[in-house]
């Protein structure tokens, strides 16, 4: 959506949110807080999503209730796409509202203020403007890939829990920790949790009275494997209830390039066991499936339990009314539909995560939206519900460009539901010294893998594919066949063709 195509000007929309903030006169003393959560590897499978843009058709009732709950409060986006479907590379880009081609971050060791610019981040925009900023857990990739959880913005010094390495013990993909294991050392989680809460006791006096709003940004590590829980948690799926996806091959037709072997799966003992290659088409156990499914379930319940005590604990000290909450996962995972498991692909199971967005006086009675939006557009949309400016579109060359923004704001979307964010999704995979670039439309997904230039160009030679991908959702929601040389969409294909290599910056100007 261009700057021009909205119905509603910037300044109508100050004026909406300063009538729904029961302010006429916006100063430090009366800004929103901002409590933003984040969880990994979770898809969109929450009860909230249930209908047409669920993930899978075959699946047990996930139990979610407190971001059901959350859900029925905010900006709910049931189609949100994420740049690049793994930790780093999608966090870099939400976070700064950069694409993987701006950032330069495609993997899980570059960071971007190395290897793309200074930019300002999310969190260090609100610090900038006085908040607190307050992070905890996997906000950023940790390490290396982020200097560290990105020192520049945060005010207070950054909390990760204790015996963490315990809990992501290599020898089994799934765990069920019972409560002796848990008192001894409780699962990291937990201890964010814990922490987060006890941040916002300290952080409540000085926002309530106006003195310093905060940004307090929460990152759990689960739904991520391995798969550790509360034991009690798995209790609420019984085995009879799991069941097996219903397409459990690959998508015909289908190049070789699109696929991953989710190594980041086999590596585990448990799984190691198997002798499982990985490859095309080379199905993991029945039974195995089964177990790991269940497990993921009972993790993705135990991540909403724990969104469900800070929900509580902002009640409880009176700032619901008064904080803005985001919750996103950083991209979808794959359970075994088209045989795939992880992520580390271009399919929807890897880029349609879940996003919503609270703002009080707003989205009360919640708002659902099925328009395509981006998780580059996160950034603008918080700040404006902010009321901290609007975010300038970024130029072809930003490296030395601190504040912009390569989303666009969703805050439309608010006001007029039926508004456009975008009518196309951009997202991207690194594979072989290709670039798998993707774009989605309401209807279809197309993929063209051209050799990419990495150093130093960044840029894509289209001349050269490795494959073809395109999946027509209206009769194919699964993608399990791959009709790019079908001579019925040949003008589709060309038509998306055009438009996948114009990117996201060809949508400004339609």
């Amino acid at each position: 959506m261009s700057t021009t195509s909205s119905s509603l000007t910037m300044l109508s929309l100050f004026l909406l949110l300063c009538a729904a903030f029961g302010n006429s006169r916006i100063t430090t003393n009366h800004r929103k807080n901002v409590l933003f959560i984040v969880s990994d590897d979770m898809r969109a499978q929450l009860g909230a999503y249930s209908g047409p843009n669920f993930p899978s058709p075959i699946h047990p009732q996930m139990i979610t209730p407190n971001l059901d709950r959350l859900a029925s409060e905010s900006l709910l986006l049931t189609r949100a796409y994420v740049q690049q479907a793994t930790c780093s590379p999608s966090r870099t880009s939400f976070l700064t509202s950069r694409r993987p081609d701006t950032t330069h971050v495609y993997d899980l060791k570059s960071y971007f203020r190395k290897v793309g610019g200074n930019f300002t981040t999310l969190p260090q925009y609100f610090k900038e403007h006085g908040y607190e900023s307050v992070g905890m857990g996997k906000i950023f990739h940790p390490g290396k890939a982020s200097g560290g959880d990105d020192p520049p913005s945060w005010t207070l010094p950054y909390f990760h829990p204790r015996s963490k390495r315990h809990w992501t013990t290599k020898e089994r993909s799934w765990y069920a920790a019972t409560h002796d294991e848990r008192k001894k050392r409780p699962l990291p989680d937990e201890q964010i949790v814990k922490h987060a809460v006890k941040m916002l006791r300290k952080l409540a006096p000085k926002a309530k009275s106006g003195q310093k709003p905060f940004f307090l940004a929460v990152g759990f590590y689960k739904p991520h494997l391995p798969f550790v829980f509360p034991e009690e948690f798995l209790a609420m799926y019984p085995p009879s209830e799991i069941h097996l996806p219903p397409n459990p091959y690959a998508p015909e037709n289908m190049p070789s390039i699109a696929w991953t072997t989710y190594r980041e799966l086999r590596m585990f003992g448990d799984i190691a066991q198997l002798g499982l290659s990985g490859d095309i088409n080379t199905t993991i156990p029945s039974n195995v499936t089964l177990d790991l499914r269940r497990a993921y379930y009972s993790a993705v319940s135990y991540i909403d339990s724990l969104v469900g005590k800070l929900l509580a604990e902002l009640d409880h000290l009176g700032l619901a009314q008064s904080t803005i909450i985001s919750f996103v996962g950083d991209h979808g995972w794959h359970l075994g539909e088209n045989g795939e498991w992880t992520k580390h692909t271009n399919f929807e199971q890897a880029t349609h995560a879940p996003m919503m967005i609270r703002i009080p006086g707003l989205t009360d009675h919640g708002i659902v939206s099925d328009q395509l939006v981006e998780f580059v557009d996160m950034y603008p949309t918080i700040v404006e519900a902010a009321m901290l400016g609007t975010l300038p579109v970024c130029p072809e060359e930003s490296s030395h460009i601190e504040v912009c923004t390569e989303g666009t704001s969703l805050l439309p979307l608010i006001f007029n539901r039926q508004s456009e964010a975008s009518s196309y999704a951009f997202s991207q995979w690194p594979r072989s010294g290709k670039m798998g670039y993707t774009i989605r439309s309401s209807r279809y997904r197309y993929t063209e893998w051209p050799k990419f230039r990495r150093h130093h160009i960044y840029k894509p030679k289209w001349g050269d594919l490795a494959g073809v991908e395109l999946y027509d959702h209206l009769i194919d929601p699964e993608e399990n066949r791959n009709v790019a040389y079908d001579p019925e969409y040949a003008s589709v294909r060309c038509e998306l063709s055009l438009l996948l290599r114009e990117g996201w910056r060809g949508q400004e100007t339609n």
